[in-house]
């Protein structure tokens, strides 16, 4: 009888599927590297007139009953998007806080895909347990986090908030004498949430699925720049006892202004039964520049932070992260128990006690080939150009007569007014029309403006000029259409 072993003719059908998908493999290979090497000349936009109806035709049609050829789906993929992919990992592209992907962070992603991992238990992927491990180290020194706060690997900056949050009504609740996590919300003492009239919409997002409400969020007033007034936040807190979660920003999305944690902080560890939070979705890098870190000042002394390493370390989609000062709470919020899910041996971390999910891919790989390829110095480097070519594009933008910079420069954010909400659309519609650059329309306190985040590491001073040329080309062809 012949086994399966020794059968000669399963060997050779195995030996056609392992070369079919290797080739598979190298010609996406060079589908990808074809458009990672036309990143710099691409258009950053979609090509004009493209519509949804156009990407259906392309990439629809009824439910496939046969399989078709996989090299023949990977090109009509291909094919299929390419009109309608905007070239976010450009060095032209400014529309939001997008950084692109460094090349290792980008070949680690490969092969976290490749590798296949779904991190949750340390029992199931050792490796991939670690490497978090070792990044969520490296991030905490980075930012001069307290020793010993805890690291989740999330999607982005709203899950951050939202873990944070979770982890934040875990311990006021708790000083109040309530077990959330058992008996919920209702009959719970209730919880003042306070934050700047200019937070996120992630945070808000964040306060609505952890049952805190966005509707019922004490807001502070801000200064011209977006900044929480201190003396508010005292006012608000003075003589109160509730359990209380206050949330200030690093990084204002529309003019990365910094709230005062360094006069926040001891106002709200003050109060008997007070969370602090900040959401430094892009902001927080700046703590990783020794020229930038006066402006997260006194940022060790809150409770928990939330940020993007795909905006600012520039590792793809997605990676977002959660820092927590209170290891138990964290745990608390976050953390899974099951008869099928051993935990994991001695004193080794089992990811998903620190994220909302159970099922999720490797995110620490990319983390961590960014970190090793630019090291501390590298990440300094690359956010302080960011913010000089920020610098450089508003001194340019102000020469022009018709052309107001609406916000002070501290960062990477830069809000360009150009007239009414009617011209700051049509300007928008006409850059976005040519494609040397990408970037959106937004109105901060009343102001409608062009907003231009620089946050990719392949942004050169050459792409800047180019763009500011091409800012003030539409700016020019609006106004005489104008009249």
């Amino acid at each position: 009888m012949t086994t399966r072993a020794d059968d000669p003719a399963r060997d050779r059908l195995d030996d056609d599927r392992d070369s079919a998908t290797a080739d598979l493999l190298r010609h996406a290979a060079e589908i990808a590297i074809d458009y990672r090497r036309g990143l710099p000349e691409r258009r950053v936009g979609i090509e004009p007139g493209t519509t949804a109806d156009d990407l259906r035709a392309r990439l629809g049609g009824p439910l496939p009953v046969s399989g078709t050829d996989p090299r023949t789906v990977i090109d009509d993929l291909a094919s299929g998007v390419d009109q309608g992919l905007v070239a976010m990992s450009g060095p032209r592209y400014f529309g939001f806080v997008i950084g692109g992907s460094v090349p290792a962070a980008l070949a680690a992603d490969w092969l976290t895909s490749v590798w296949d991992q779904n991190v949750g238990l340390y029992l199931g992927t050792p490796s991939a347990a670690v490497v978090e491990e070792v990044v969520a180290d490296w991030l905490v020194e980075l930012f001069g986090l307290p020793t010993g706060t805890t690291v989740g690997f999330v999607s982005g900056a709203t899950m951050a908030n939202f873990t944070a949050m979770a982890a934040a009504r875990h311990a006021v609740l708790r000083s109040a004498g309530w077990d959330v996590e058992e008996q919920g919300l209702q009959g719970a003492p209730q919880v003042r949430v306070i934050a700047g009239a200019d937070g996120h919409v992630s945070l808000f997002n964040a306060l609505r699925f952890v049952g805190l409400g966005r509707g019922r969020v004490e807001r502070i007033p801000t200064d011209d720049e977006g900044r929480m007034d201190g003396a508010a936040l005292a006012e608000a807190l003075r003589g109160r006892d509730d359990p209380t979660i206050v949330c200030a920003q690093a990084g204002e999305v529309n003019s990365g202004a910094f709230d005062p944690l360094e006069r926040i902080v001891p106002i709200v560890r003050e109060h008997p039964n007070a969370w602090l939070h900040v959401d430094g979705a892009f902001g927080l890098w700046a703590g990783a520049s020794p020229r930038l870190r006066h402006l997260v000042g006194g940022i060790e002394g809150a409770d928990s932070w939330g940020t993007d390493a795909h905006k600012w370390l520039n590792v793809p989609y997605d990676a977002g992260l959660v820092f927590v000062r209170d290891a138990a709470a964290h745990r608390a919020a976050m953390g899974i128990a099951a008869a099928y899910l051993p935990p994991a041996p001695g004193q080794e971390r089992d990811p998903f006690d620190y994220v909302p999910e159970m099922s999720r891919r490797a995110r620490g790989f990319p983390i961590y080939a960014a970190i090793r390829s630019l090291g501390a110095t590298g990440i300094a480097d690359m956010v302080e150009r960011c913010c000089d070519i920020a610098a450089r594009m508003a001194r340019q933008l102000a020469n022009h007569p018709e052309v107001r910079i609406v916000n002070e420069v501290v960062l990477n954010q830069v809000l360009v007014a150009v007239g009414d909400g009617a011209t700051t659309a049509a300007v928008v519609d006409r850059i976005q029309t040519d494609g040397v650059l990408w970037l959106g329309a937004t109105t901060f306190h009343g102001t409608p403006a062009l907003r231009i985040s620089v946050s990719g590491w392949n942004t050169t001073e050459a792409d800047a000029d180019r763009s500011v040329s091409a800012i003030l080309a539409a700016v020019e062809a609006v106004r005489a259409e104008a009249g």
